[in-house]
């Protein structure tokens, strides 16, 4: 059974870069052919994808959020980071890792963190 877990600030300031990190256990990052991928849920508002990287180490980005975002892997770690730059308030929101099939359905969930982004 594979176990995803976010860690990172809970809290950053406007500006700032947002570091979080998807640790995964009970398998490899770089096997199958699995997305690992960020979601997040801001307050009131519904899940919103923000990116995912490929098992082969290529990533790809929500457009409106792509100049912001970066998701790299670390293999030794087995982890996968989100890094957004320049947040705002309006990037506040539980942040998700979780892994996609290639049939598009999610099938394992970290149990989320929270992050605020205040001054």
């Amino acid at each position: 059974q594979v176990l995803l877990k976010e860690s990172g600030p809970g809290l950053v300031k406007p500006s700032q870069t947002l570091s979080l990190a998807c640790t995964v256990s009970g398998g490899s990052i770089l096997g199958d052919e699995h997305r690992w991928s960020w979601i997040r849920q801001p307050p009131g508002k519904g899940f919103e994808w923000i990116g995912y990287m490929t098992n082969s180490g290529n990533a790809y980005y929500r457009p409106v959020l792509e100049s912001r975002t970066s998701i790299s892997r670390d293999t030794s770690k087995n982890q996968v980071t989100l890094q957004l730059t320049s947040v705002t308030p309006e990037d506040t929101a539980v942040y998700y890792c979780a892994r996609r099939l290639r049939s598009g359905t999610y099938d394992s969930w970290g149990p989320g963190t929270q992050v605020t982004v205040s001054s």
